[in-house]
């Protein structure tokens, strides 16, 4: 089983992707959770290459948020959409940042992406509410690389 595999259980994962649905109801921004063992790259670049390869650089107001993770890494970023950065302080992600940082620490990985979920939809409400015509433009289920 690699890293990836294990990371997760598949009861985990559906409680992340339950977290998601929830985090997504009141804001019109997007979320998604992506899962790697390792990156070569930077991992700022890396999540930046699988923001776009999830198409989430095509949302209606650019405001998708990635949750990336490289597992053997022990990495995480959180990487927002043009449309986020551009109406947020820089320190934007912190809080969310050390909400999940807590919980890795602690190796309940499961909670600290649930965590971190939740808060970013919390802070993705105040700049962009839910609106009435919105739509779930991206899905929910976590990727893998």
């Amino acid at each position: 089983m690699s890293k990836v595999e294990a990371f997760l259980s598949q009861e985990e994962e559906q409680e992340i992707i339950s977290a998601i649905r929830v985090a997504e109801k009141n804001t019109s921004g997007e979320i998604r959770v992506h899962i790697e063992a390792t990156s070569e790259k930077n991992h700022d670049d890396r999540s930046l290459e699988v923001f776009h390869m999830l198409k989430m650089n095509n949302t209606k107001d650019e405001n998708a948020v990635l949750i990336y993770v490289a597992v053997k890494d022990k990495k995480f970023v959180i990487y927002g959409d043009k449309g986020i950065n551009e109406v947020v302080p820089d320190d934007f992600w912190n809080t969310t940042k050390d909400v999940m940082q807590n919980h890795f620490k602690l190796g309940d990985f499961k909670q600290g992406l649930v965590a971190g979920i939740l808060k970013a939809g919390e802070e993705l409400q105040e700049h962009f509410p839910w609106q009435i015509d919105d739509e779930d433009e991206l899905s929910n289920e976590i990727s893998k690389g």
